[in-house]
């Protein structure tokens, strides 16, 4: 499944946001693999973040990184650069943006 996220980073922290994106940790990159994440992009217009991930189950993929420590660690620090840290109001399945027009 595709998921379509739409966060904002604080518009006085986007360099810190592209900064701590440089330099991902490997374990957290494995443990998203690991929970079923194919790709994940991220692209940036202003503060607005706009993410599309590929992905077998998205809320398997947040329950298994949930209480990781090193997903942990992370959202804390990007609970530090996030205005908006998740902009959708579903879950699992339903959640993310939903989709409006597609290329056939």
């Amino acid at each position: 499944m595709r998921v379509a996220l739409h966060t904002r980073v604080r518009a006085d922290r986007v360099a810190d946001y592209e900064a701590a994106h440089r330099e991902v940790p490997a374990e957290l990159t494995a443990a998203i693999r690991a929970a079923g994440a194919t790709s994940w992009t991220i692209w940036r217009s202003g503060s607005d973040l706009f993410h599309v991930l590929e992905c077998a189950d998205y809320a398997r993929l947040l329950a298994e990184l949930e209480r990781l420590p090193v997903n942990v660690a992370w959202q804390a620090r990007m609970a530090e650069l996030l205005d908006v840290v998740h902009d959708y109001s579903g879950t699992g399945a339903d959640a993310g943006l939903p989709v409006v027009w597609e290329l056939p």
